[in-house]
């Protein structure tokens, strides 16, 4: 028998596949269709306080090698996110995932007190890896930013909580996070969130409208700088704080790798988009197949196991 459970804080998931938030998760439709799929389990559309229509369209294309994007945080608010989780609630799912990503410090805040004094029992994920002041970077490369943000919620909030977090690339950036995640009681990070401000061109034009067709960079494009940001944290994190791996996951043997960088979930992105959610039945698939080829029965056995020259 090949199992591919795994666990985050003290919740058991049948397999170690969901969507990556942003994609296929933001109507009641689309979260119903996660929830109904072969994925171990979902989460929601990263939000923010009030609803947004998001940018002008078009603001995703579908590239050769993976997707650019800059969607503007399209969501339909807070509120009706909560609804959804607690109505989860209410059917005994506690096992899912609410992504927030308040524009603002204060509008954090207040949906974290609100979800805080809620019967909301699963999982939060805060996106630091989208812009918060304008004129400012993402919080997740502004690293007093970060703390000034960790060291505030993490003051009143006592709930499992992970952040999202954008990629990086330097040594001593990769240092200077993990060193102000570990002061924290923080249960899992996501990395990465998508490669900021790519630019593609067809026929002597950019092909998203927004921000003059700069846009996030997704798909097989980006998996060596997620494989390398999932396992420098797997290194430099505390052990008892899960990685939830992210980015170029196509195949059985994308998932395999993430798991063998250290992630103990691995989310789905691009692919899901292109493929919808038929695709976790694929990966589970393909992914037991190659651990019955290497006699691997449960991703402990490989799971952060990377061997080096």
């Amino acid at each position: 028998m090949i199992s591919i459970e795994t666990t985050i804080f003290n919740k058991k998931f049948s397999n170690c596949l969901m969507n990556a938030s942003g994609v296929k998760c933001m109507t009641i439709e689309e979260l119903s269709n996660l929830k109904n799929s072969e994925s171990g389990t979902w989460i929601t559309k990263s939000c923010t306080l009030s609803p947004r229509e998001g940018n002008p369209s078009p603001r995703y294309v579908d590239l050769k090698l993976g997707s650019i994007n800059s969607m503007g945080l399209p969501n339909l608010g807070f509120e009706f996110y909560l609804d959804y989780v607690l109505t989860e609630h209410e059917m005994g799912n506690d096992n899912l995932f609410f992504s927030i990503a308040g524009l603002t410090l204060e509008n954090n805040i207040k949906m974290l007190t609100q979800i805080e004094n809620s019967d909301f029992q699963g999982l939060v994920e805060l996106n630091l890896s989208c812009p918060n002041i304008p004129g400012k970077p993402q919080t997740g490369y502004d690293f007093e930013r970060t703390e000034e943000v960790l060291k505030k919620v993490f003051s009143f909030y006592t709930k499992p909580l992970g952040v999202k977090l954008p990629p990086y690339f330097d040594m001593v950036h990769f240092e200077m996070i993990a060193e102000i995640i570990n002061k924290y009681p923080i249960q899992f990070v996501t990395c990465i969130n998508s490669i900021g401000n790519a630019l593609y061109i067809e026929d002597e034009s950019v092909v998203i409208k927004p921000k003059s067709g700069f846009g996030g960079l997704g798909g097989a494009y980006v998996k060596p700088t997620a494989l390398a940001n999932v396992r420098m944290f797997y290194k430099l994190l505390r052990k008892n704080i899960s990685i939830i791996g992210c980015g170029g996951v196509e195949t059985g043997r994308d998932v395999f790798e993430h798991i063998l960088c250290g992630a103990s979930m691995v989310q789905v992105g691009t692919q899901l988009m292109k493929d919808d959610v038929k695709i976790f039945s694929k990966l589970s698939s393909d992914l037991k197949e190659i651990m019955k080829s290497k006699n691997y029965t449960s991703l402990s056995d490989f799971k952060g196991k990377l061997k080096e020259l």
